[in-house]
């Protein structure tokens, strides 16, 4: 494939027709006429050998191809247009822009907050989008991380794309005030009898593929996708549930919980901001992850340090 022979703008044209399945709504959405529109469906369609818009009765319908090039087509779109949005300078006193950032609840409570903050101070005209984690995020990284300027994940879950540490975290338990047969401590048996309420995709974390090394096969009983509900989905009940030490000190407080220790070693929680490299010499991007570098550093008690990049 020559992409030097391939107009560009095709890109703008084929992510219309796929969604709007209709020549004249594509052509108005992009500011073309329905002939100038139709001219670049014919073009197209030779491209890719294919109809792409197959008429069904009085509308059209995508045609096999077209399904599959409908995601790849926006995630091409993102990717053209956060790549032609890059700048050489980036003064955030004066720049308005919105950075898109996926990430768990967790994340947002523990750390956004207070990225929020300091972004609202430093740089009154940016703009910040959370944006939940997907489940599929671990099945196809290199799609999300293209359509977004960062994703918060820990380290061990996804791997191979750039990251910058930001702070550390420890696994604890939670289990009801009033739980009928836990005292003071959990023991491992606890953990292969007690049911759990997890977080989504729980093989994911390295804190759960510990407890597959030691033998304790949790017996989940509900699944959330929300952090912040493992306390509420806890108290009251027979249930267990590992969140982290930062999250529990701000939640248990709300829930009529307790938190207790693993009753083994648990592996730590690194907490990093992970991106595209399509993003790394971004001077808007730079900005963004030296801002996030001094926010954990912050936050895990260091000297605010500007981290080379």
């Amino acid at each position: 494939m020559n992409l030097a022979r391939l107009d560009l703008n095709l890109v703008v044209a084929l992510r219309a027709l796929l969604e709007e399945r209709n020549v004249t709504r594509a052509g108005q959405r992009i500011g073309l006429s329905q002939p100038a529109m139709s001219a670049a469906l014919a073009r197209l369609r030779r491209h890719f050998d294919d109809d792409l818009l197959a008429r069904v009765g009085g509308h059209y319908e995508l045609t096999a191809l077209a399904q599959v090039l409908l995601d790849r087509t926006s995630t091409a779109y993102d990717v053209l247009e956060r790549l032609f949005a890059s700048q050489a300078d980036f003064d955030p006193s004066r720049e308005s822009r919105e950075f898109k950032l996926v990430a768990s609840d967790y994340a947002v409570a523990v750390f956004g907050t207070e990225l929020a903050r300091v972004v609202h101070e430093e740089a009154p005209g940016i703009r910040l989008r959370f944006a939940q984690t997907p489940p599929t995020v671990v099945d196809d990284t290199a799609t999300l991380l293209s359509a977004t300027d960062g994703l918060f994940m820990p380290h061990g879950v996804i791997s191979d794309f750039p990251a910058t540490d930001l702070y550390q975290d420890r696994w604890v338990f939670l289990v009801a005030d009033d739980h009928p047969s836990v005292d003071d401590r959990l023991t491992r048996r606890d953990l292969a009898r007690l049911p759990w309420v997890t977080y989504q995709r729980t093989y994911d974390a390295p804190a759960v593929r510990q407890l597959g090394m030691l033998g304790i096969e949790p017996r989940v009983e509900v699944s959330v996708d929300s952090f912040q509900l493992l306390p509420l989905l806890v108290a009251g009940t027979r249930r267990i549930a590992l969140v982290q030490a930062r999250l529990a000190s701000l939640l248990a407080p709300i829930a009529a919980v307790r938190v207790l220790e693993p009753p083994y070693e648990a592996v730590p929680l690194q907490e990093a901001l992970w991106w595209h490299p399509v993003h790394t010499h971004d001077a808007a991007h730079i900005w963004l992850r030296e801002t996030a570098a001094r926010v954990g550093r912050r936050l895990a008690g260091l000297p605010e340090e500007r981290a080379p990049f």
